[in-house]
């Protein structure tokens, strides 16, 4: 992973970027309305004003000093992790860096001691899917939905540690 780092998420200068970069990926990519943003500015705000550090934490991957993705581990239960705000720049894609943010995450989780990580997305996320799959992820469940102004099939997908 030349020229990639994955660092610790600071909230103070970091949220901003997050809540943008997805709000206008899934806005371009997927048609996602203006709830999308909304949603990730509030899941960034409770995480940065009241997340439990020995818990949960976030990270921010950087590819040649610029951002280029995000990860968060959030408690969902006292043994079940939630993986969320998983961004990687289009620019960065297979380079390695979403291998290298999920296995910080899920390290994190374990380290934790957590059991089992859980995760939402959306079936258009092939890629995403690929790659939870081969890291053993199993999909749980797929719903049709309405959802940020569109029509998805929303995936729940599950890992023991």
């Amino acid at each position: 992973m030349t020229g990639n780092v994955i660092r610790d998420f600071r909230g103070d200068t970091d949220g901003d970027w997050v809540v943008a970069r997805h709000a206008a990926l899934y806005a371009r990519d997927e048609g996602f309305d203006a709830s999308f943003g909304e949603l990730v500015r509030q899941i960034v705000t409770d995480f940065t004003n009241a997340h439990d550090p020995a818990c949960e934490h976030g990270w921010i991957a950087e590819r040649e000093g610029t951002r280029a993705g995000s990860i968060f581990c959030v408690r969902q239960t006292a043994d079940l992790a939630k993986l969320r705000l998983f961004l990687v720049e289009p620019e960065a894609r297979g380079t390695g860096l979403a291998q290298g943010l999920l296995a910080t995450c899920m390290g994190f989780a374990r380290d934790a001691g957590y059991k089992g990580m859980t995760l939402w997305t959306h079936e258009s996320h092939v890629a995403a899917g690929r790659l939870y799959a081969r890291t053993g992820f199993t999909l749980e469940r797929s719903v049709p939905a309405r959802s940020f102004g569109v029509d998805v099939v929303e995936q729940h997908w599950q890992i023991a540690l």
